[in-house]
Order: C-alpha cells, then sequence, then structure tokens
C-alpha cells in the first residue's frame, strides 16, 4: 500500500468538504456570487472525489482491471477522441436527437388526441402504462430483428422509451387547469382551441417539462443498451461491450465519462429552456428549477 497517495487524497478530500460547508454557509443578496458559490459547491465536491478516488487506486494498488485511476480513463479518453467522436456521433447525434424528437413529438400529439376522446383515455392510457414497464433489454432484441443493425432500430427503441412519459405527463398537464379557469374561458366564448392555446398548454407546460428531462436521460441509456444486441462496429454501447471483453476497462470508462457528460449537458439545456418558458412558475421565479 502507497500510503503517501491515500493520505494526501483523504486531506485533499476532508478539506473540500469543510470548504463546501463554509460556501453553503454563505447568506448573500449578490446574485452574481450565489452563482459562483452554486457553481462552485459541485465543481469542487466532484473534483475531491476523483482526488479520492486516485488516492485510493493508487494508494490500495488496485488493478486497473478492476478500477482504473481517473488518470489513467484521463489519457484514454485523450488518445481515443476520433473513436469517442465517431461513437458519441452514431450513438447520440444519430439514435438519441432522433429518436427523442420523434418519441416525444408523438407523445405529445397523441396526448392532445386523448384529450378530445374519452374512448382513448380509459383505452389507451392503461395500455401507456402496460408498455412503458416493458424492459428494454427484451424490447431492443425486437427493435434490431424489425429496423436492422444500424442507427434506425436504436431509433425505435428510443420513441418506446420517451413516447409513453410524455404521454401520460401531458395527459395530466392538461387537466392542470381549474373548472373555474375553463369557466372564465367560456364566460368569454373561446373555443377548445383557444382554451387550449391559452390556459390548458401553459398550465401543462411545467408536466411537459417533466417528462422532457427524464426522457433526456431515458434515451441515452435506451439508446446505448440497444446497441448491447446489434450495432455497426461503431456506437457507444458496441464500444463499452467489446472493449469489456478486452479488459480494456480504462475505454469503458472513457465512454461512460462522455456518455455521462453528454446526457448532463443535454438534461442541462432542456432544464434552461424549460426556465425560459415557464418564467411564471413560483420555482422559476424563485430561482428554482425542479
Amino acid at each position: 500500500m502507497t500510503s503517501g497517495f491515500l493520505y494526501g487524497a483523504i486531506a485533499f478530500w476532508l478539506a473540500a468538504w469543510a470548504i463546501n460547508e463554509w460556501l453553503v454557509r454563505i447568506r448573500t443578496k449578490d446574485h452574481t456570487l450565489q452563482r459562483i458559490i452554486r457553481l462552485a459547491v459541485p465543481l469542487l465536491f466532484g473534483t475531491s472525489i476523483l482526488v479520492l478516488w486516485e488516492g485510493i487506486v493508487r494508494g490500495f494498488n488496485i488493478p486497473s482491471v478492476l478500477l482504473p485511476p481517473p488518470s489513467m480513463i484521463w489519457t484514454r479518453l485523450i488518445n481515443s477522441l476520433p473513436t469517442l467522436w465517431a461513437d458519441f456521433r452514431q450513438t447520440f447525434l444519430k439514435s438519441v436527437i432522433t429518436g427523442y424528437i420523434m418519441g416525444c413529438g408523438l407523445g405529445f400529439l397523441v396526448a392532445i388526441a386523448i384529450d378530445r376522446s374519452p374512448f382513448l383515455q380509459k383505452g389507451l392510457l392503461p395500455l401507456g402504462n402496460f408498455v412503458s414497464a416493458l424492459p428494454v433489454v427484451g424490447v431492443a432484441p425486437i427493435m434490431v430483428m424489425w429496423f436492422g443493425f444500424d442507427w434506425q432500430s436504436k431509433v425505435a427503441v428510443v420513441v418506446i422509451m420517451t413516447f409513453f412519459p410524455m404521454l401520460v405527463n401531458t395527459v395530466s398537464g392538461l387537466a392542470a387547469a381549474s373548472s373555474m379557469e375553463k369557466d372564465l374561458m367560456r364566460t368569454y366564448a373561446a373555443s377548445w382551441f383557444q382554451t387550449l392555446i391559452k390556459l390548458r398548454l401553459p398550465a401543462a407546460w411545467p408536466f411537459i417539462f417533466n417528462a422532457l428531462k427524464i426522457n433526456s436521460t431515458l434515451a441515452l441509456i435506451g439508446a446505448i443498451v440497444a446497441e448491447f444486441f446489434g450495432t455497426p462496429i461503431v456506437g457507444m454501447g458496441f464500444r463499452i461491450s467489446t472493449e469489456v471483453g478486452r479488459m480494456n476497462v480504462d475505454m469503458v470508462w472513457a465512454e461512460i465519462a462522455v456518455a455521462a457528460v453528454a446526457g448532463s449537458a443535454f438534461y442541462g439545456i432542456v432544464a434552461l429552456v424549460e426556465r425560459a418558458v415557464t418564467f411564471w412558475h413560483p420555482s422559476v421565479r424563485g430561482g428554482q428549477t425542479s
């Protein structure tokens, strides 16, 4: 055991913890300083976790095939940028984005149709809850058989995973407007479409964006898992499955890091759009986003 690495990492982690405890207790009305603190706390905490990880691996001489240190993962990531970019383009830009747009868009449109039909409300929603519970490891091979080994079959998996969360949340959101608000629209002789645009959709936006944020992570998970069941020689899921077999665990972690950054950035973009669209919502006015 190399105690120097371990003790140094523990000391850094404890110091970072103490600094974070001090930062979160700062009370200020300066909005710029508040933003800096909100960014500094998770950044410092994440850095301390990486340093502790590095210290534990090197301090206990853990084999890299079991758990590579962050420095080794970073080196592999830098040296494999062309491969990682090709995998990112295949999985995220082709499969995730396309399936996300199609699944969320279709779920939204079907929710509007369901809102007009009591029959569909009672018939399709229970079916939607059933389909949403299907395991992706069972759906993915079927989609590969239907749509082939390329990215189109992964898009189909993503559509299935994102369609029903959007459907259920949009239907719930459209029902969020109160009876008094609907009665007020009727007194103005508003049509169904006018009521939808001016009352019910604004009331449903928090529900819709909740589904969009949930789907931003589900889409990436679904696409990566689907690639385990057949894909061209490119893609995040393909790379993870093949490199595990070759015992190149540092490459596996590099792919995981790219997927985590891409998924977090995607979620963050959706959250920023939510803040701009639902600026009137109490959580946004209070400086928080769910």
